[in-house]
């Protein structure tokens, strides 16, 4: 790693999620935050006072979509590379992330360990432009086109996969109403404790919330809805 720290601009309007982004940038040899804003307005008045290399962008804030954010950035010259990171799945949105040059895009929930690959593998990406300015050969072209992106390895806890995690975002995301953890297993083929295990690590991430769920005499069972 060679230079100085990079320095972020964190965007992302809710508090907890703000403030451990912030965290974890922060832990991650090479960068340093220097803002951390919630709404367009702001982010682009810390682009304007300060400077920035690199901004960690959630999609969803209150005044204006994060791909708007792009635009107004490029539109009055700000330069900074864009790391999405956020729960848009939508694949209009990711479509037009790539056409807007976000270097990444990466997906809520994760884990400290899934941003530092991602920014590390950054960093390298960064040292290599600085390295030199042209390139040889094709493969040293693909090689800083592919400098940016980080390994698959999204580190979820032991035991959890992406694919199941996934098919459960989406059948959570799916229900007019709340799912049990024993409709979501009966659903996708898995056990109850599988999917509650599943349903509570999104609830963590919140992007899903529990409830209870009353029938009847007796202790009310638990049910999950997507709130993502």
């Amino acid at each position: 790693m060679t230079g100085r720290a990079l320095r972020v601009l964190v965007v992302e309007d809710e508090p907890i999620a703000a403030e451990a982004h912030t965290a974890y940038v922060s832990r991650v040899e090479g960068f340093e935050v220097v803002a951390t804003v919630g709404t367009t307005r702001e982010a682009l008045r810390a682009l304007q006072d300060k400077q920035i290399d690199v901004v960690l962008l959630d999609m969803n804030l209150p005044d204006r979509h994060g791909l708007d954010v792009v635009r107004a950035m490029r539109a009055g010259g700000h330069q900074a590379d864009v790391i999405a990171v956020t729960s848009a799945r939508d694949v209009d949105v990711v479509r037009a992330a790539v056409s807007l040059g976000i270097v990444q895009y990466v997906l809520k929930p994760f884990v400290f360990a899934t941003l530092r690959d991602r920014l590390l593998a950054y960093r390298s990406y960064r040292d290599q432009l600085a390295a030199g300015s042209e390139v040889g050969t094709q493969a040293e072209v693909d090689e800083v086109i592919a400098g940016a992106r980080a390994s698959g390895d999204t580190r979820l806890p032991k035991g959890m996969g992406e694919e199941l995690l996934a098919r459960v975002s989406r059948e959570l995301r799916g229900s007019g109403s709340g799912r049990s953890a024993s409709e979501i297993g009966e659903a996708l083929g898995v056990s109850r404790v599988t999917a509650r295990r599943y349903a509570e690590h999104l609830c963590d991430a919140r992007l899903a919330a529990r409830r209870s769920r009353y029938a009847g005499a007796g202790r009310p069972e638990v049910e999950y809805v997507w709130v993502g």
